[in-house]
């Protein structure tokens, strides 16, 4: 059976497509466009007009490549982008109409457990581990082992609600970095409670920023290649330094930096080493496995039920 996941995120529209089969889930293709949904006014709860056309016209193009692939089945995610906007059921009507694609907008707690369910796959998890999720709208932890999750919760602090509502310097200011730090103290308190609790011994940074990361880290390694990845803390801790340091024009000059991802991943290291910092945390992993694989693999999980009936 060949199914199809489509992850809404407030950056990038995703697109994979895989044949699922009692034997496992093969990914034929796989494609993402910047459509920015969160552009201008996210945290004001709104998509702007040009953010949604641009949104339904990628799902319009989704929509052809689902059809020539004959897709049985289409998943297609909403997160935290579209489930604040106040607009936002505007546009899951606009893509069930203009695009033909039905939309399921899913909880910040769905969420962490599909980003889980997608780690898992990689086989990553080895010990109790803190999976993080930078996205635009919302960041998702999950704290877990190779059983299952023992905590998670979404935060309304994705790379850009912080860098709308702070990054007003360039390069980012003391000040600007201070509010952050402040807003992130301010949310994350159970957070940190949690890591006391149950005592996470690595950090593993799903998909997003963390890919960046990686790819400006293991220059010899083609990250769309692998699902996991080790890194040195302190090549990251160096890194993030240099990142946070820089103008706009230095970081857009840097080998493995994505437009998307210039300005955006200052704020994902500013979070990324808040949490190290405050856990204790001394190794680090990449996941290039995140939601829209955890859709895939639940998909799949249930086929196989369905099977065994």
């Amino acid at each position: 059976m060949k199914a199809a996941v489509i992850d809404l995120g407030t950056n990038t529209f995703h697109l994979i497509i895989a044949e699922i089969s009692s034997k496992g889930v093969t990914l034929i293709y796989k494609t993402n466009v910047p459509v920015r949904l969160g552009e201008g006014r996210i945290n004001d709860h709104v998509i702007i007009p040009e953010a949604f056309e641009r949104g339904i016209a990628t799902l319009k193009d989704f929509r052809n490549e689902i059809d020539r692939h004959e897709v049985a089945v289409v998943r297609a995610i909403a997160t935290s982008a579209i489930r604040s906007a106040a607009n936002g059921a505007d546009f899951v009507s606009s893509a069930a109409d203009r695009a033909g694609i039905a939309i399921e907008v899913i909880s910040g707690e769905d969420e962490a457990a599909f980003i889980f369910q997608g780690v898992k796959a990689t086989g990553i998890i080895r010990t109790t581990s803190l999976i993080m999720d930078i996205g635009g709208g919302s960041t998702e932890f999950i704290i877990c082992n190779a059983e299952g999750y023992l905590w998670k919760k979404s935060y309304n602090i994705g790379a850009a609600r912080l860098m709308q509502a702070y990054f007003h310097s360039d390069p980012i200011s003391t000040r600007d970095q201070l509010s952050i730090r402040q807003r992130l103290t301010k949310e994350l308190p159970d957070l940190l409670q949690a890591c006391v609790i149950y005592k996470p011994e690595v950090l593993i940074g799903s998909a997003g920023a963390f890919e960046t990361f990686a790819a400006m880290l293991l220059e010899d390694i083609d990250i769309k290649s692998i699902s996991s990845a080790s890194l040195d803390a302190e090549d990251y801790k160096r890194l993030a330094a240099k990142l946070v340091g820089s103008s706009h024009a230095e970081r857009t000059a840097m080998p493995n930096l994505i437009p998307l991802r210039v300005d955006m991943i200052v704020i994902a290291a500013l979070i990324t080493s808040y949490v190290m910092e405050k856990t204790g945390l001394r190794s680090i992993s990449l996941s290039t496995y995140d939601l829209k694989m955890g859709v895939l693999y639940s998909s799949w999980e249930d086929q196989k039920s369905d099977n065994a009936i």
